[in-house]
């Protein structure tokens, strides 16, 4: 039986060495997404159930198998949010954003989805994504690209060490003919495939496409590429944003048979994998889509990357962790009037905008130094009877065992330098 101190299997609990990383993902969200146009939208972590049915689609296997639902005490069905991009439209929708006035928003946090925990895959689990909401246009689906890899890029993972995966599935009017010649290939077929296939091969055949049992690959690789079946006005769309790609130099490669996981998409969809970091190789994907509430349809493009995948790749690069923020001084106090004043000291040093540490409970000197030196400090100040009646400061600077007598008005300009 597990204790229960233990976190749930799928979650984790992080601590201040590992969350310089994270930050370091935010924070660059933060700096770059502005840059393109895109402000922070949050968005509350649960939903009623119905925003998620009618967007993501409920043959995908997040809704048949992966959502967190429940009743609440209201009797309404919610569901802990399980992707990103459905909330913010429903958030955008509410606000009356018509079509046709453009939103650019990002935003950050924890989805929930019930999958067997594995490396880069939990049952909590973190990502920042981006939507452009009200225009379409294959140059904002190629801007929207260039942003994801802008972005990874500035954490530390260059395009040239990813594969960009790219494919269309067309608009609404394509997806009957698509899905016949899909039906008629797979019709023969699908008994010797998986029970979630031979199901969607009458509720849903696209769904096929994104099945990742094994033994249904090599049937699924010699399936029509749906790319060829879309009507013209798909295929020039789909041209358009090769070309704008091409024009900004960035390398993909078409892949007949990505359709993504979300019932949602239409035209562009793309990912990009990372080889390297087990089975789950995915690290971003997005593309464009549209979405009904009510009685408005908004269309937009986005992409979502997973912040542990995008962990996993880095620590597979070779990239050293960011260490955590330098303590600046640890103060020692010899005696009550000692502690007293360094109370204030402390105080008067992080108003500065300093990070300063002391020992509270009066414990000898040796004790003092040996935790100044286990939180890395750069300074250990040190006060007693004597350097209080000169009001000075005695100040070991630790990497080198250096001393030297500091006036203690001018300690936290000395530290500064």
């Amino acid at each position: 039986m597990a204790s229960s101190t233990e976190s749930l299997p799928g979650t984790s609990d992080l601590f201040a060495a590992e969350c310089t990383d994270w930050r370091l993902l935010e924070q660059t969200a933060h700096q770059i997404f502005p840059l393109y146009g895109y402000g922070e939208l949050r968005t509350p972590i649960f939903e009623r159930t119905d925003v998620f049915l009618r967007s993501i689609g409920d043959e995908t296997d997040i809704v048949q198998k992966e959502m967190y639902t429940f009743t609440d005490r209201g009797n309404r069905s919610l569901t802990l949010r399980p992707e990103g991009t459905a909330g913010v439209m429903r958030a955008l929708a509410n606000a009356g954003i018509p079509q046709g006035d453009e939103r650019r928003v990002y935003y950050l946090g924890p989805m929930f989805r019930g999958e067997r925990p594995a490396a880069g895959r939990k049952r909590q689990f973190h990502q920042v994504g981006t939507e452009c909401v009200g225009k379409v246009s294959p140059e904002i689906d190629v801007e929207c690209i260039a942003m994801l890899l802008h972005y990874l890029a500035s954490v530390g993972i260059p395009a040239g060490r990813t594969r960009l995966m790219l494919n269309s599935r067309g608009t609404a009017e394509d997806r009957e003919p698509v899905a016949t010649a899909l039906r008629a290939y797979f019709a023969d077929k699908v008994g010797a495939m998986c029970e979630d296939c031979q199901r969607r091969l009458t509720t849903n055949v696209w769904r096929i496409l994104d099945c990742k049992v094994d033994g249904c690959q090599e049937t699924i690789r010699q399936a029509p590429s749906t790319t060829e079946l879309l009507g013209a006005p798909s295929r020039e769309y789909f041209a358009r944003v090769c070309a704008g790609l091409d024009e900004l130099g960035i390398a993909y490669q078409v892949e007949p048979r990505l359709v993504r996981g979300l019932d949602y998409y239409q035209h562009t969809v793309f990912e990009l994998v990372f080889e390297g970091i087990g089975a789950q190789n995915s690290i971003a994907g997005g593309g464009r889509y549209a979405i009904t509430f009510g009685n408005q349809t908004l269309q937009g493009v986005g992409f979502a990357a997973g912040l542990e995948r995008l962990l996993l790749t880095r620590t597979e690069l070779g990239i050293a962790p960011t260490p955590l923020p330098a303590t600046d001084a640890f103060l020692v106090s010899l005696g009550d009037a000692a502690l007293r004043r360094n109370l204030k000291l402390a105080a008067e040093l992080r108003q500065a905008g300093l990070a300063v540490q002391m020992d509270l409970e009066g414990r000898g000197m040796k004790s003092q130094m040996r935790t100044a030196n286990k939180v890395n400090a750069r300074y250990a100040l040190i006060l007693g009877d004597n350097e209080l009646e000169r009001h000075v400061v005695m100040a070991k600077q630790l990497a080198t065992g250096e001393q030297q007598e500091w006036p203690l008005a001018e300690a936290g300009t000395r530290l500064g330098q």
